[in-house]
């Protein structure tokens, strides 16, 4: 008993100074959240005036039409090509299960300036288009518009949607449609009537993710010279130096992005209540022949085609005609400031990701799992306004130093925090601390409590306790994290492009640069090097489904 009970005593002490690092971690997330909020009960009148004369009204309008467009466009592809990979069978169905979801790997602002570069007026397509028929000379629709950027953006975001549902349909949707038919409902009748709304809340769930996903999007909108808030608060900024216009914009985004946060979460609660248990591959699956069949064929490989194979290689064929002028020594600066700041920010990611995972382990109680649902919310914020969020309070921090230094010693100091690598480093956490943290607890959810209990009896504490029982269980989550936030990191444009130091350009910053311009070709380069990283959570990705579903 008195073992138990030390055990017990050291365990609620752990637990205590993980509370207070989890408390550190969610603070870290609420602050630049509260300081946004806060911008809403001091306006200035001027500001306020201007914003709703010249500037709310367009962006509102433009962002709403935004997420409505691609989330239509993203349910329809991604409902028909989960339903016919995840219900159906048919010749080719097992490569497209995978291959549909190598789109995650392209950034949306990649795909944008891709498809801006191919309908160009100089571009391929034209060009093209002009040689076979000289006389006429026919001209392609203008790409750059509400329409084209819908349509870039569906195509780059529909895996989210075709994901869920397609593990909604592989879990019920033969066990529904079969008890449907059996009632007399046709296949069709069965689907919608059935199918469909038992599979729902996956599906609504991708939906949301796209939506969080469109409302964060800064990158394909700027090229596209599509305004939306995220645009109008980087221009507020860095085009008109008012950061107060740039707070209170996102102050409205950030009541959006929590509106749809909330609905995501109740949905995802919703989950547990309708599935039909785990997958049913003993199940035959809807056999597709004749011109059925070469019509889901041909429909999978034209969305995969538009989606993956055509921009990597448009953006091979611009790299190799752009390597020779790109490649050099200053390029390799570009590559070694990313792929620092993307390992840093992947192990000081996990590391927290770590101790939140601890936290609740040890101290299982509803305070703490608040403050890790707070400390893991940064997700879902958009970058450009974090950006803001955390630029604020640095200002201000840097200015209390200055004037306390000012006064005792009398000299005039310089900013320590604006502008440096930490800063950027801290809004890295703040906003991918969910990824590493999803990874790291659910690898945490396979340690049984009595291992530990054992393994102290047995003299392994502490750090022999982590190294020697954990963290081999842990590794595997551990490095999915680390996978998860590398990448991420090195796709980040908005919190890299508006807080990082002079001169410490990245991959995502000079594809900004390149495609304001116009130069489609030197931005290929980088973006074949950010597509090749963001493969790796693409696969893994692919073979955690594959496990999960063998199929």
């Amino acid at each position: 008993m008195k073992v138990s009970g030390a055990i017990s005593r050291r365990k609620m002490l752990k637990g205590r100074g993980l509370q207070v690092g989890a408390g550190v971690a969610a603070a870290l997330v609420a602050v630049p959240v509260l300081v946004i909020l806060s911008s809403l009960f001091k306006p200035t009148q001027d500001i306020w005036g201007h914003l709703l004369e010249n500037v709310l009204p367009r962006i509102f309008v433009n962002t709403v039409s935004l997420v409505i467009g691609v989330s239509f466009g993203t349910l329809i592809l991604g409902v028909a090509l989960g339903w016919l990979t995840g219900a159906c069978d048919f010749r080719g169905r097992r490569i497209f299960s995978w291959a549909l979801l190598l789109p995650l790997a392209i950034p949306t602002y990649v795909m944008a300036f891709v498809y801006l570069g191919l309908f160009d007026f100089a571009g391929p397509l034209q060009s093209a288009l002009g040689d076979m028929f000289p006389r006429s000379n026919p001209r392609l629709p203008n790409i750059q518009s509400a329409t084209g950027v819908i349509i870039v953006m569906t195509l780059a975001l529909y895996p989210y949607v075709y994901l869920l549902a397609r593990s909604a349909f592989m879990t019920q949707g033969l066990t529904s449609i079969e008890a449907a038919r059996s009632l007399g409902a046709s296949p069709v009748g069965a689907f919608f009537r059935v199918v469909l709304p038992m599979a729902r809340p996956w599906i609504v769930g991708g939906l949301m993710l796209v939506v969080m996903e469109t409302l964060a999007d800064f990158g394909a909108v700027s090229i596209f010279n599509f305004d939306t808030f995220t645009t109008a608060i980087y221009k507020s900024w860095f085009g008109f130096f008012s950061l107060t216009a740039a707070a209170q914009l996102s102050s409205i985004l950030v009541f959006m992005v929590l509106i749809v946060a909330l609905l995501e979460q109740r949905l995802r609660r919703q989950q547990r209540y309708t599935g039909g248990g785990g997958s049913t591959p003993s199940m035959a699956r809807i056999q597709l022949s004749g011109v059925k069949a070469w019509a889901a064929v041909v429909f999978c490989l034209l969305v995969l085609l538009t989606a993956f194979a055509v921009p990597c290689l448009q953006l091979i064929v611009w790299s190799a005609d752009s390597f020779g002028m790109e490649f050099g020594t200053r390029y390799l600066g570009l590559v070694g400031r990313t792929l620092f700041l993307a390992l840093a920010a992947a192990l000081i990611t996990c590391s927290t990701a770590l101790l939140l995972a601890y936290a609740r382990r040890y101290h299982p109680e509803p305070f703490t799992f608040g403050l890790t649902r707070v400390a893991t919310i940064g997700y879902a914020l958009p970058g450009t306004v974090l950006a803001v969020g955390i630029f604020i309070p640095v200002v201000f921090t840097d200015n209390f130093i200055s004037q306390i230094v000012r006064s005792v010693f009398g000299y005039d100091l310089k900013p320590l925090l604006q502008g440096t690598v930490f800063i950027m480093l801290i809004a890295y956490l703040v906003r991918f601390t969910a990824a590493g943290f999803n990874s790291v607890d659910s690898a945490m959810q396979r340690i049984a409590p009595g291992i530990d209990d054992a393994s102290t009896l047995l003299g392994a504490k502490g750090l022999a306790l982590l190294r020697r029982v954990h963290l081999p269980i842990l590794k595997s989550g551990i490095l999915t994290g680390l996978t998860l936030v590398f990448v991420d990191v090195m796709k980040e444009m908005p919190i890299t492009l508006m807080t990082r130091p002079f001169g410490w350009d990245t991959l995502a910053v000079k594809i900004f640069e390149f495609t304001s311009e116009g130069e489609w070709e030197r931005a290929a380069l980088p973006a074949v090097a950010i597509i090749l990283t963001g493969l790796f959570p693409v696969i893994l990705l692919t073979r955690h489904n594959e496990k999960q579903f063998a199929t």
